[in-house]
């Protein structure tokens, strides 16, 4: 009979441990849902652009008849075969498409590619947009586009006329005769730079052409503009006008030549700069609009 008494205390003591473990499990599934939802609310927010456009098909028949002149003056078969362009082989083309066109005339041959790289981050806590910024940060980099040297700048000014100043105050204290020895020999140099460059970053670009940031195209911009020999034993100059721009986590690069037939003949940066430049601002529309 004393036994039976027992009982009920024991079952009260078991319904009350179970009900204390109950609540802590509770507690604890409360504060993981928790950490999952904020780290939810804290993951970097996707691209805008999901997909990619068709590049051959982003360049209007017009503007490919301003860039590719030399295709005009070919049967109608063979400008239908030029304005097709030459699509880029990618693995994935959601992440990245490209295409060519190339036209020939007896003054000059003419070449496009139109690139398209959507960029995305494989990193939780970096936007696939910023992922594009550090992208295109690398690309303008790899440009290597000469830095603006304001001449009103006192301090610029300064770095560069006191370090040839002290270095020829400093010399005449040597022994005389191998000064004036060695002296012409650096004056002939000192022309020669001007005359063979013509501009500083050595593209034969004139003034307020040179390499640089674009202002007001897409989210950030820059153009590049290379003047080379066409190669191959060729005499040819050869002008390339690249102009790179992003649009949220999109990059497009823009790569327009022209290559003379005429030796003494030098493409001109302004008129590819601007073509290329046009072009540029009608794919920001595209893909903005």
């Amino acid at each position: 009979m004393q036994r039976k008494a027992y009982v009920p205390g024991l079952a009260a003591l078991l319904v009350a441990l179970v009900a204390g473990c109950t609540a802590g499990t509770g507690t604890d599934g409360s504060a993981t849902d928790s950490k999952a939802g904020g780290a939810k609310s804290s993951a970097a927010p996707p691209g805008k652009y999901r997909t990619l456009r068709e590049p051959c098909r982003s360049v209007e028949r017009s503007t490919l008849k301003d860039l590719l002149p030399g295709a005009a003056e070919l049967p109608e078969e063979q400008q239908q075969n030029v304005y097709r362009g030459t699509a880029a082989v990618t693995y994935d083309t959601d992440r990245r498409v490209g295409c060519s066109w190339k036209a020939d005339a007896p003054y000059a041959s003419h070449h496009l590619t139109v690139d398209f790289e959507r960029v995305v981050s494989y990193d939780g806590a970096v936007s696939d947009e910023d992922r594009a910024q550090e992208v295109f940060a690398e690309k303008q980099a790899g440009a290597q586009l000469p830095v603006a040297v304001d001449p009103r700048d006192e301090k610029g000014q300064e770095s560069t006329a006191p370090t040839a100043s002290p270095t020829k105050s400093t010399t005449p204290a040597t022994p005389a005769a191998p000064t004036t020895s060695t002296a012409p020999a650096t004056p002939p140099t000192t022309p020669s730079t001007p005359a063979g460059t013509g501009t500083p970053s050595g593209t034969g670009t004139a003034d307020g052409l040179e390499p640089r940031v674009l202002e007001n195209l897409g989210d950030a911009a820059f153009l590049d503009d290379v003047l080379t020999g066409a190669g191959a034993g060729s005499t040819a100059q050869r002008r390339t006008v690249s102009v790179v721009f992003r649009t949220s986590n999109v990059i497009v690069t823009i790569v327009y030549a022209e290559q003379a037939a005429v030796t003494t003949e030098v493409p001109d940066s302004k008129e590819l700069q601007e073509k290329a430049q046009s072009l540029a601002r009608g794919l920001v529309e595209q893909f903005t609009g």
